[in-house]
């Protein structure tokens, strides 16, 4: 484990020895800021609307964790679609195209060391971009009352969403020595996973229900709801080990060709 954690360091000091990873934080965050922004003064616009009417029904309707949070947080996932391809792209791809992969393939480590090296980099890198938004949660908590137990869920969906995502994006690194190209196919996948439930309604019966289960969305939504169902655990664990066990493979399959 030891190896892991020093190929982990390695790379996590790599996103802030580049550019990219002070871009792709800044880019965040100042996505995230926005949309928090928007979010609230459209939540204190209806307040004012609903307590001009004064139908309390209305007003009680009207709760942060609808109007800010929930939005927030969908409106995250969409950025991380983007987002994380340009995380990993660099992971396997670039260790390709320098020539260094060789190296790493004839130093004493266990395939499963590495891989799990550049997962750990990358899941640390996540954790400290989504836990910077935590500020804005902070506020609405400060300044108004959110329920504590849908925020946490949703954020414990968020960190999931994002890790499987990485996932993918580790896999589709060791698959190429191009980085675009391992940047397009991870967009690519990651789209398809989020879009895979719309024609659902349409498909109907067990195909339906199907497509919706392949959705990540379709779980993702309901941690946001605050409903923490061992369905949808079940569902990003199994994608996290499918996506980590196939990358394990590929990379492997390099050392025997």
């Amino acid at each position: 484990m030891r190896n892991a954690l020093t190929i982990a360091g390695k790379e996590l000091r790599s996103y802030f020895v580049s550019p990219i990873g002070y871009v792709v934080l800044t880019g965040f965050l100042l996505l995230g800021g926005w949309f928090f922004f928007n979010l609230l003064s459209r939540f204190n616009f209806l307040l004012g609307i609903y307590a001009a009417m004064r139908d309390p029904q209305l007003q009680a309707q009207l709760n942060l964790n609808d109007a800010v949070v929930a939005p927030l947080l969908h409106n995250l996932s969409v950025v991380l679609v983007i987002l994380v391809p340009m995380i990993t792209m660099r992971a396997f791809a670039e260790e390709r195209r320098s020539g260094t992969y060789e190296l790493l393939m004839t130093a004493p480590l266990a395939i499963w060391q590495i891989v799990a090296g550049k997962f750990l980099a990358v899941l640390a890198f996540l954790l400290i971009m989504i836990g910077l938004t935590g500020v804005y949660p902070a506020v609405l908590f400060v300044y108004g009352n959110p329920e504590l137990g849908i925020v946490a869920a949703g954020y414990l969906g968020l960190v999931l969403l994002a890790v499987s995502f990485a996932t993918v994006g580790l896999l589709t690194s060791s698959l190429t020595e191009n980085q675009i190209i391992a940047a397009v196919s991870c967009l690519v996948t990651l789209l398809l996973l989020y879009i895979i439930s719309w024609p659902a309604d349409t498909a109907g019966g067990a195909l339906g229900e199907f497509l919706r289960y392949l959705s990540i969305t379709e779980h993702f939504g309901e941690m946001v709801k605050g409903v923490i169902d061992t369905r949808d655990l079940v569902y990003f664990f199994s994608v996290i080990a499918l996506a980590l066990f196939l990358t394990q493979r590929s990379v492997e399959s390099v050392r025997w060709r």
